[in-house]
């Protein structure tokens, strides 16, 4: 979620959620920074918190590597999603998966509370592959909003404890968000995407994860599954939101940005490690995703 106005600092982990007023939003939230460990091979969180708008206004994101869950407890707002808008109410809920530009906005006469979390995992693709394999939807209506609420709240609750198995915790607790989201949003009747499709899409991103810092191309990727190349990046990019060669690129940048901020390798070595063909093109395409020059972006760390 993004406030404009609003400056927010990493919480150390014994620190309580603080509670910010911008010029737009109240908020209350963590950004967490999980272990290595947890990004490997977890279900782990990114940020989440609670807001109340102040006034009305749009959020705007794309090619965020993460998924986002939001409830809305009160007023009223909207959600724009790959081209088409929901009117949302409290007791309305989102689940979406943020490579995809999104924008939200609270309405004017009836501004909204939300309670959220951005999260991913090694293996989130395939979780919301099978979301809308079951025919879940950006936005579902839930009756019964306290079970999903108490799980934003355990997260915010665990993220901001000095417990070491914070990460083990939060993973269950995603997990069993997750189970509910599955829960509530079965649709079968509105399920349109085949199973042979997503599994397929599913398992093109699984191969792209583990060999982004190879020679990777939507030729290459097509012809190691002996697909159709029009018809592989067309169906990737219906299920995922984004083009092949921009989700390598994607997850290069994402590697590229770990090393920057938890290692003093050379520039050189991290374009290498991330699968860049030398620096100086490395730097160029970070500083056209990121806005900043990789040497900006670890200064800020």
């Amino acid at each position: 979620m993004e406030e404009c106005n609003l400056r927010v600092d990493l919480l150390s982990p014994q620190a309580p959620p603080p509670l910010f007023t911008g010029d737009l939003v109240t908020s209350r939230r963590i950004i967490y920074q999980p272990s290595r460990f947890a990004v490997d091979n977890l279900l782990y969180l990114q940020e989440t918190g609670s807001l109340s708008a102040i006034k009305p206004h749009v959020s705007s994101r794309k090619d965020l590597s993460s998924y986002l869950f939001f409830i809305v407890t009160s007023g009223s707002g909207s959600l724009t999603y790959k081209n088409q808008t929901y009117k949302m109410k409290s007791g309305d809920c989102a689940f979406i998966d943020c490579r995809t530009e999104y924008s939200q906005s609270s309405s004017a006469d009836d501004l909204w509370s939300l309670k959220w979390a951005h999260f991913n995992g090694f293996n989130m693709a395939g979780i919301y592959g099978k979301y809308l394999e079951r025919g879940g939807e950006p936005c579902f209506a839930l009756l019964d909003t306290s079970s999903i609420i108490k799980r934003i709240d355990l997260l915010l609750e665990t993220a901001s404890s000095s417990s070491y198995l914070r990460d083990m915790k939060i993973n269950e607790h995603l997990s069993s968000l997750l189970t509910l989201i599955m829960e509530y949003s079965w649709n079968p009747e509105k399920a349109k995407t085949s199973r042979t499709r997503m599994v397929c899409t599913g398992e093109v991103r699984k191969y792209i994860d583990s060999n982004y810092r190879e020679e990777l191309s939507l030729e290459v990727v097509a012809k190691q599954f002996n697909i159709n190349k029009s018809y592989l990046l067309r169906i990737f990019k219906e299920d995922s939101g984004i083009t092949i060669n921009n989700y390598i690129l994607q997850q290069r940048i994402l590697k590229a940005k770990n090393d920057l901020r938890f290692t003093g390798k050379t520039l050189e070595a991290i374009a290498e490690d991330s699968g860049f063909k030398d620096a100086n093109y490395f730097i160029r395409m970070f500083k056209k995703i990121e806005g900043i020059t990789p040497g900006e972006y670890r200064k800020q760390w």
